[in-house]
């Protein structure tokens, strides 16, 4: 499978989604979540995928949102709160059955950072920064990260990263529990399609069931979504959510 800025192939048991816009920072439009959507809905009733890995390739994973296509979408306008695609997205994450393991390689920003809460394994270069910024957008979390994040990180660190906007570096982020080992520049994919081959050499059915008693139910994961989509689309319509996308495309301008 492939679209302009995602290519997905399957290799062994392992199913590879790729973000492939480098000119850009992998930044995400509507199509891509689309796409990896697919990737990941198509691959729960196959059996001859074991596990996902995600990565950016070398030197970024994404810096999130593409911003100029997520306002296009007409997600500042209606009663949806978040476009489609980003909440299809969503929802094939928290409905994923299958092992997710993460390569970060550079940024991770945004909706890909909260993404990463869903994973069973992430593995990060010591170029890897995370952070959500929404906050400086006027925004709030999304993709369930206000439920997963607190899981993850101690509360000090999960009010820093989701409330303040402040960034994780590689190091914090794996002393924190959030990240499983930091590697060198240019082989995070590598290690993680080790560690994918590692999860399909398992016993399938019996990972299936481990994982799933390790994660919280899909349902609470889609009401928290939910709850989150509703107040992400009440503040895209706000005064301050709109005078801070103002300034900061006059920024991006200047």
């Amino acid at each position: 499978i492939m679209t302009a800025h995602l290519i997905v192939t399957d290799d062994d048991a392992t199913r590879v989604i790729t973000m492939r816009r480098p000119e850009k920072k992998n930044a995400i439009t509507q199509d891509m979540y689309r796409a990896m959507s697919d990737a990941i809905d198509t691959a729960q009733n196959n059996p001859a995928i074991r596990c996902i890995v995600i990565t950016g390739g070398s030197g970024v994973f994404t810096a999130g949102n593409d911003l100029d296509d997520f306002l296009k979408d007409g997600t500042s306008t209606g009663d949806k709160p978040r476009a489609s695609n980003a909440a299809k997205f969503l929802y094939s994450r928290a409905h994923n059955t299958k092992p997710l393991v993460a390569a970060v390689d550079g940024i991770a920003s945004g909706s890909c950072t909260t993404m990463l809460f869903h994973c069973d394994q992430v593995l990060a270069s010591t170029t890897a920064t995370f952070s959500t910024p929404f906050i400086h957008l006027g925004l709030v979390p999304e993709g369930a990260s206000s439920l997963l994040a607190p899981q993850n990180l101690e509360p000090p660190r999960t009010f820093a990263m989701l409330v303040m906007g402040r960034t994780l570096s590689a190091d914090d982020a794996r002393d924190a529990g959030f990240v499983n080992t930091v590697v060198a520049p240019g082989h995070a994919e590598a290690e993680a399609r080790k560690v994918a081959r590692d999860i399909c050499a398992l016993p399938a059915e019996a990972v299936a069931i481990s994982r799933k008693l390790l994660k919280l139910p899909p349902e609470d994961l889609t009401r928290r979504i939910d709850q989150e989509g509703h107040l992400f689309g009440e503040r895209m319509r706000s005064q301050e959510a709109i005078a801070a996308f103002k300034a900061f495309f006059a920024r991006k301008k200047s």
